[in-house]
């Protein structure tokens, strides 16, 4: 079987530079590592550990380009701190995941979990919640869109869990995908914008992003933070296998893997890529279209919406 792969990580980060936000991401991480270093020192280590690492700041990206194509104005304070905040809420979540996922590393370096223990990583995700919420605590519309991301990405774990195993379709991935990482992106678009003007486009945009992470895992990619082992061995609804799975055979092998079973179904899989890369070219148009709808200077967000689609190509 030919070994596929998507962009490396120093690939990924050049997508990065080029929207052009090279000056404000260096405010982000001294902004990050400045507050870290603020932090109680019980937590210190672990904010140090998660965050000062490499990080591949897509969402931050999206609340500046969201910013910058509604209002035509430099990145200021504001802004920023949406940005982190968007950025805590997001490393909150990969602890998390990475607890449940049983995963070992992140990036090339151990996992917060198991770089700490068990009981420092989930204190710290909760500390780290409470800090996003208190970066903008004097923005009655951002501490919505916060605490209304919580709550989404709450129920979309707990549900992706629930449906695991499951041979479902392409529109359940949708569902899932929107809820999960598309309620990420959106939250970064309203952050950037202060409004809701941008929200079915940071949807889109998201929905792409789980769709290419989806089709890099299958690849064997690393460059979008794991390999896909994880959500094959627990039976998670990703793009290439809600279309692989519309074989009765494949179906079969989702509802009941077994060690042997599993380079057939990821082969199977692999098979699938390129109509789920279709499908990923029309989220794509979609998305493109809503910014050239919405947006008073749509082309940042379209070079967003491209450079994300790369990740996957």
């Amino acid at each position: 079987m030919a070994t596929l792969v998507t962009p490396r990580q120093e690939d990924v980060e050049g997508l990065i530079r080029a929207e052009g936000f090279a000056g404000e991401l260096e405010q982000l991480r001294t902004f990050l590592h400045d507050w870290a270093l603020r932090s109680d020192r019980e937590v210190q280590a672990p904010l140090a550990w998660q965050f000062l690492g490499r990080s591949k700041y897509f969402r931050p990206v999206t609340v500046f380009a969201c910013h910058v194509a509604m209002s035509g104005e430099a990145v200021d304070d504001r802004v920023l701190r949406a940005a982190a905040a968007i950025e805590m809420v997001h490393n909150m979540s990969l602890i998390v995941d990475d607890i449940l996922d049983r995963s070992r590393f992140r990036r090339g370096a151990l996992t917060l979990h198991c770089r700490f223990g068990l009981l420092p990583a989930l204190m710290t995700s909760g500390f780290v919640t409470a800090e996003a919420f208190e970066l903008v605590d004097n923005e009655p519309f951002a501490i919505q869109r916060i605490a209304e991301l919580i709550r989404r990405l709450a129920s979309a774990e707990i549900l992706q869990w629930r449906l695991r195993r499951q041979p479902l379709g392409v529109e359940d991935w949708r569902m899932i995908a929107g809820e999960d990482t598309g309620s990420m992106f959106e939250a970064a678009a309203c952050l950037g914008t202060g409004d809701e003007k941008l929200r079915q486009f940071g949807h889109l945009l998201g929905m792409l992003y789980h769709g290419c992470d989806d089709v890099g895992d299958v690849k064997g990619a690393v460059a979008l933070g794991g390999g896909g082992e994880e959500d094959l061995r627990d039976g998670i609804l990703t793009l290439p296998a809600a279309i692989a799975i519309r074989d009765p055979e494949v179906a079969l092998l989702f509802r009941n893997p077994t060690p042997e079973g599993l380079p057939l179904l990821l082969q199977k899989m692999q098979a699938a890529l390129p109509i789920a890369e279709l499908y990923l070219d029309s989220i794509a148009s979609d998305a493109i279209a809503e910014a050239t709808r919405v947006a008073r200077a749509p082309e940042g967000l379209i070079k967003l919406v491209q450079n994300t689609r790369q990740l996957s190509a």
